[in-house]
This record gives structure tokens, sequence and C-alpha cells, in this order.
């Protein structure tokens, strides 16, 4: 197998690190990284690189951070590396004249089982919808976003306790031995990339703003149960409690009706619970954050607080 093609890789958070890492610990020859430019955070809005940044330069690797991929002057430095295969994991949509520059092409790997849950944020949509599976995707750009032929793919279950933490530790460790079979089997020429299935294109993940999180509490327990899952721990499904803003962060469900009280509504004992009624069901609140205070347990907040 001819490790020495060049490799240029391509992301920016976290959930891109892993896949970086392995493939330089396995001789992987990544000749550069493209990443986001460096963002001001914190109260001195400190210029900070990204997570790909910052492993690229633990890694030795020289980095590029172009604000547009379609500048002519990135282009030209871009295609002056020569890659062979350019990687994309957890980036952000490239011009043909990028993803089509080296000779074997660009492949992506995202985080569904596709053609279900294109789009941006397909962890989360995956436990909003309450599926029971997900898994990680490896395929060749092509023009319509994330409708290229799929090269391999993993499975995994999404068990009933999983929230959005836990899968996507789960599918970034997945994703990374899936990058590096893929980036195997490109070198020794064995790939057989097969057309999306277009049947099985039943869910979108569109990206996450602050109205998706809003609970509407005419939807079931269990609906509002897997909204606050594939919101946790951020950004936080939320709803509104005595005026105040109020995250909810882990839960359960109940069968059955509050005696008279309309979906919404809520009754708590201020010591260990707080119920809120459904259209369908009961939530039971486990953990929560009220406006101005940290998040806690149930029991926790209900001691110092009352309504």
């Amino acid at each position: 197998m001819d490790r020495s093609l060049r490799i240029i890789y391509m992301g920016t958070p976290e959930f891109a690190v892993p896949a970086l890492e392995k493939l330089v610990a396995a001789g992987w020859n990544v000749i550069a990284v493209i990443t986001a430019p460096d963002k001001p955070q914190g109260r001195g809005q400190k210029l900070v690189g990204s997570p790909v940044k910052e492993a690229a330069e633990k890694l030795n690797i020289p980095v590029l951070q172009p604000t547009n991929l379609k500048d002519p002057d990135f282009q030209q430095e871009l295609k002056a590396l020569a890659a062979d295969l350019q990687i994309v994991v957890a980036f952000r949509m490239l011009p043909e004249d990028v993803w089509s520059m080296p000779p074997l092409g660009t492949f992506n790997l995202h985080a569904s089982l596709l053609p279900n849950f294109r789009g941006a944020a397909p962890i989360n949509w995956a436990l909003i919808q309450g599926e029971r599976e997900t898994g990680v995707t490896t395929f060749f750009l092509q023009h319509e976003i994330d409708t290229g032929n799929i090269l391999f793919q993993e499975k995994v279950p999404i068990l009933p306790e999983d929230n959005l933490g836990s899968l996507y530790e789960k599918l970034m460790g997945l994703g990374a031995d899936l990058v590096l079979r893929t980036v195997a089997s490109i070198a020794s020429k064995d790939i057989h990339p097969l057309p999306q299935d277009e049947a099985l294109a039943i869910h979108k993940a569109p990206k996450i703003f602050k109205e998706t999180g809003k609970i509407d509490w005419t939807a079931s327990a269990t609906s509002i149960h897997n909204l606050i899952r594939g919101l946790s721990p951020y950004p936080g499904a939320w709803t509104e409690l005595q005026g105040k803003t109020c995250k909810i962060f882990t839960s359960t469900t109940l069968e059955g009706k509050l005696s008279g009280k309309a979906p919404g509504e809520w009754t708590s004992d201020f010591k260990t619970f707080l119920h809120f009624q459904c259209g369908q069901g009961i939530l039971v609140v486990q953990e929560l954050q009220l406006e101005g205070k940290k998040r806690m347990k149930v029991d926790e907040l209900l001691r110092g607080w009352k309504g």
C-alpha cells in the first residue's frame, strides 16, 4: 500500500481531531491542514485557533486558514501543494474548483447513515427523531451537498440513555476509524462507490437554532424527551418557567395525565419532583438550568426555589 499519497485534511471542530491524529499515527502523508480562521473568544476576545488547528500544530503540519475558499490566491496555493487526495471532516461546503482538484478526489465523513439525515446537524436530529440506530458514512463529494457516491458505512445503536454528548463521542471515534479504512482502500485502488438510494432519504438534518430547542408542550412526552436528548448538553431544549428561561438536560416520561393540568402546566412538591403535562403523557424533569443559576439536579433546584 502506498502511504506516500499527498493528503490534505480539512476540518474545524473537535469531531475532526481524532481522524487527523489517527491518519498521522498510521503513517499517512498529511501535507497540510485547512481549517477555519481563528475566532475571538472570552471576555478579552483573544483570537483562538480551532481544535483541528491546535492538533495540526502539535503534529507539525502546515495550516491554511482561508476566509474565502473561492479566492484565486488560496486556490493557487492549494493547487501548488499537488495533493493526491483531500479529506473533509466537519468543515464547510467546498466549491467545485476545490473538491475536484486532486486526482483521487475528495471524500467527506458524515455523521449519519446517508442518505438519511443529510445536513449540518445529523447527530442532533437522529436523537430528536427517536432513531434507534445511526452511524457514519464516507462518500465522494459532488455538486449537491451530502449526495455523493458512498464509499463505506458503519452502524451503531442509539441507546435509550444516549444524548448528543454521548453519541457525539461514539461517532467521533467510529468516524476516525472509517476515515482510515477509506484512505487505505483508495490507496489500494479497492473501492466500489455506490450511488445513494433516495428512497432512504427519510429525514433532513438542518442547522440547529435557538428556536429549534423551544419545547412545544402539545407534543407527546416521548417527542419532547427526544428533543431534550438531541440538544443535551448543548445548546439545550428550553421552556419558560415562572417567567424565566429554563433549559432541561435530562428527563424521563410517564404515561397518564396530571390532574387538571393542560399541556405546558406543571406540578411539583418543591422537594423532589417537577412534572410537566404534555400533549400525551408526562415529562419528568431530572436535570435543568434555570436562568441565572447553574445546571443542577431537580431536587437541588427545588430545595432553594419556591416557584
